[in-house]
């Protein structure tokens, strides 16, 4: 694929130069079987079985598992909420008389969301995805519901690509407390590298998100958060969690904007850092100045 200038996402994506509906006969005898459990992709999406050969030209599980599952890191990346329909729609065609294509603006919607995700690591939305290929919303194909309303995404507020802020050190307990004061949010987390199921170096965060100061993330929705932030944002968590396995503790600080998630600042967290414990302990009871 043309433009490429970091390593992908997204293996799949560097590969799909085929047209998508283009290259397979819908009319070509097909056969239902179940979804295998392998499929991890398309788990959840509503129904067991399958076409195969699927809308991609797969006529095997030894061609379709591996595929789909390359396209699992950016589907956790909550980059549309309807992006699993989209990519089983394709991967795994639900059984019925005849294919169920996803609509013109099912692939819209996905595309105008999760091409931002694949910008952040210098890819494109693939040619073989090419939403002109899919019929419009009159025929009979899989609709769009909509996008999110502006008052859940106000809610539950998404993490975007941004330049990577550099780890700090906290200094005196007092210039933390104004560093929260000019941000919206302040959480400590506890990140550490694993294996994907791709081979390469993913980031999670372990135990429990310690909220310093909420601001508008909510306990129950902030670790999802900050695991997508994690994968959008994967060149800062190399750059955080470099060589050790091990997990290793944040405080990351931070502003909700137009509903977006950004991280202005990055501290870590040493256990023997008497000022920044001191500042969080602090937080609770402390009134900002109106110049904070």
């Amino acid at each position: 694929m043309p433009g490429l200038t970091r390593r992908c996402l997204l293996p799949l994506l560097c590969a799909l130069s085929f047209a998508l509906v283009d290259c397979f006969d819908i009319g070509l005898s097909t056969k239902c079987v179940a979804v295998p459990k392998e499929m991890r992709l398309c788990q959840d999406v509503g129904y067991s079985e399958m076409r195969l050969p699927n809308l991609l030209g797969h006529t095997t599980f030894g061609e379709a598992i591996p595929k789909s599952a390359e396209w699992e890191s950016l589907l956790r990346t909550g980059c549309h909420s309807q992006a699993a329909t989209f990519l089983c729609s394709l991967f795994a065609p639900v059984c019925l008389d005849t294919f169920i294509q996803p609509c013109r603006s099912m692939c819209v919607a996905v595309r105008d969301s999760c091409s931002q995700v694949l910008a952040c690591h210098g890819q494109s939305w693939p040619a073989a995805f090419n939403c002109d290929r899919f019929p419009p919303d009159e025929d009979t194909c899989l609709t769009s519901i909509g996008t999110e309303s502006s008052a859940y995404r106000k809610f539950f507020p998404k993490p975007t690509c941004q330049g990577c802020p550099a780890t700090e050190e906290p200094g005196a307990h007092k210039r933390v407390l104004q560093t929260f004061c000019q941000n919206n949010f302040a959480v400590k987390v506890t990140l550490a590298k694993r294996k994907g199921a791709s081979g390469d170096s993913e980031f999670d965060v372990e135990g429990q998100v310690e909220m310093i100061a909420p601001g508008s993330l909510f306990s129950f929705g902030t670790r999802t958060i900050i695991r997508q932030w994690l994968l959008i944002n994967s060149n800062c968590a190399h750059k955080m969690v470099r060589s050790s396995n091990r997990g290793v503790q944040y405080v990351l600080i931070g502003n909700v904007q137009d509903t977006n998630i950004i991280v202005n600042k990055i501290y870590l967290w040493h256990k023997r850092d008497t000022q920044l414990t001191l500042a969080t302990r602090k937080w609770k009871q402390h009134k900002c100045s109106k110049d904070a």
